[in-house]
């Protein structure tokens, strides 16, 4: 018998991630060692709290049954968390949902909420689950492109008025990804007048909310008034706390929104493991003071990288924020053929840009998850490569 994927599945695009890791694998098999800057994959640990906290409640055997849901202490957490950190104040009961990681909910909010024909905007370069969510919901989607000369923010009065009809929400991401930009309070000023005006659902991703460098202000979207009248962010302990193999993280905001997007999680899972929960209860309710150190380390290491790069010639641009560097590649190439170029004969793996849209062609994402001294290999590497081209080309 042959069986067949669904339409919806068949209309997704294959993973990159998986073209790169394969590619990586290859060029490994043949002898290559190969530095993988590719997945975005914290190398830090959880800070010490956080491990003995898990360690203390798996030990107890009661701990192993079914949650269903986020325990009364997490919901308060993230309030603390949010009032401490962005002066934003939520309700724990009604504008909180605990999630299995902020990609759970990104991934199933479409279909939670969008009905055919419906159309939602996303960003072009954005990351991949805002697109493929939509199309397995079976929405329609509008690309906003995010450019450099737009400070990589979309511009809202060039959507036609016949798509904004047809458009039930609408995704960002600041500080984004692939695009490593941050927005201001009168862009989201601006984007809660526009969801006002034309009755739009605002999705912001802000998994990146805690790696924000030089002294830039972290601005939820849910900071600027009326932005809970018009939308839910979503925040994830992957990035902020190295929890990304734990699997937990919550959307806030619109209270009809989260309750929606509940109803719908009900009926496919049965909560996060019970000592997970207590250790990012935990988390979210500590001193901080160990953000200030893995925001300077992210520093270096962006710093140590970008100043690599730029000796060979490469004029990369430094990331005001993220675990990532969105580096426009010399002329010449395709994203592709830069990106598995690099791996084949640099011994370094990046993600071509035109992965995350159309506006992400000319482009590679850079992911800063090695130590500085292995960055600086890479970055040695690179320029190595770039020299023995221009010296091929010439």
């Amino acid at each position: 018998m042959i069986f067949t994927a669904s339409e919806k599945l068949q209309k997704l695009s294959s993973s990159i991630f998986q073209e790169v890791a394969n590619r990586k694998q290859e060029a490994m098999n043949k002898g290559k060692d190969v530095i993988d800057l590719s997945v975005g994959s914290p190398d830090f640990p959880p800070p010490p709290f956080v491990i003995d906290t898990l360690l203390t409640y798996t030990k107890d055997p009661k701990n192993y049954g079914y949650t269903l849901k986020g325990i009364p202490e997490f919901h308060e957490a993230v309030t603390y968390f949010y009032k401490q950190r962005y002066s934003v104040h939520l309700d724990a009961k009604k504008e909180v949902l605990q999630l299995m990681g902020s990609q759970d909910g990104l991934a199933h909010l479409a279909t939670a909420m969008i009905n055919p024909g419906d159309y939602v905007l996303v960003p072009d370069p954005g990351y991949p689950i805002y697109e493929g969510s939509v199309t397995i919901a079976g929405g329609s989607i509008y690309p906003m492109p995010l450019r450099s000369e737009n400070r990589f923010l979309p511009k809202l009065e060039e959507i036609p008025e016949e798509i904004i009809q047809k458009t039930k929400m609408m995704i960002l991401s600041y500080p984004g990804n692939p695009v490593t930009a941050i927005a201001d309070e009168c862009f989201f000023e601006e984007v809660v007048a526009f969801a006002k005006r034309h009755q739009i659902l605002v999705v912001h991703d802000f998994a990146y909310s805690e790696l924000i460098y030089d002294g830039h202000p972290q601005i939820s979207f849910l900071s600027v008034p009326g932005a809970k009248e018009v939308g839910i962010e979503f925040n994830s302990l992957s990035k902020t706390f190295n929890m990304a193999g734990c699997r937990i993280g919550y959307a806030v905001g619109n209270e009809h929104v989260i309750s929606i997007l509940a109803s719908f999680k009900s009926h496919i899972d049965y909560g996060v493991f019970y000592p997970i929960q207590k250790a990012a209860s935990k988390a979210l309710t500590s001193d901080f003071d160990y953000l200030k150190g893995q925001v300077k380390e992210y520093e270096r290491r962006r710093d140590v990288l970008v100043e690599g790069l730029r000796k060979s010639g490469w004029e990369v641009e430094k990331s005001p924020a993220t675990m990532f560097v969105w580096a426009k590649i010399p002329q010449g190439w395709t994203s592709r053929q830069f990106a598995f170029e690099l791996i084949d004969r640099a011994g370094v793996a990046v993600i071509p840009g035109d992965a995350f849209g159309k506006q992400g062609e000319g482009y590679v994402r850079i992911a800063l998850v090695q130590p500085t001294k292995t960055l600086q290999e890479a970055a040695e590497r690179i320029q190595a490569f770039l020299a023995n081209c221009s010296i091929h080309n010439k």
